[in-house]
């Protein structure tokens, strides 16, 4: 049974910083296409960035982009997303999923579209 599970949610002041890592337990997959989202209580959920090929590839949201940092751990089944400069507005529940039901990793990042789903973490940025 394939599992995910999220850590490294906190709360921070705006400028703040947090690491949050996911690790994927029973898959095998290699080069698995893997992504973060994350979600605000009453909107949909929005990617935030994604990784495959042992990090070769890397995807972010245009309101993440140099201030997030998608990374794939030695172990290839952790991946971490470091958030810097942190805003009010990247609050919200982040989620890392796994195996991309696509061909393309960044297509099924764009569509949300992933096999396996973790419970999430929570992050708060207060201004």
């Amino acid at each position: 049974q394939v599992q995910v599970a999220e850590s490294g949610g906190g709360s921070v002041q705006e400028g703040g910083s947090l690491r949050l890592s996911c690790a994927v337990s029973g898959y095998t997959g290699k080069n698995t296409c893997m992504g973060w989202f994350r979600q605000v209580a009453g909107n949909q959920r929005e990617g935030v960035a994604a990784i495959v090929g042992g990090g070769s590839n890397t995807y972010y949201a245009d309101s993440v982009k140099g201030r997030f940092n998608i990374s794939q751990g030695a172990a290839k089944n952790i991946v971490y997303l470091q958030l810097n400069s942190l805003k009010p507005e990247d609050s919200g529940k982040y989620y890392c999923a796994a195996v991309a039901r696509g061909i393309l990793c960044r297509s099924s990042f764009l569509r949300s579209d992933f096999v396996y789903w973790g419970q999430g973490t929570q992050v708060a940025v207060s201004s």
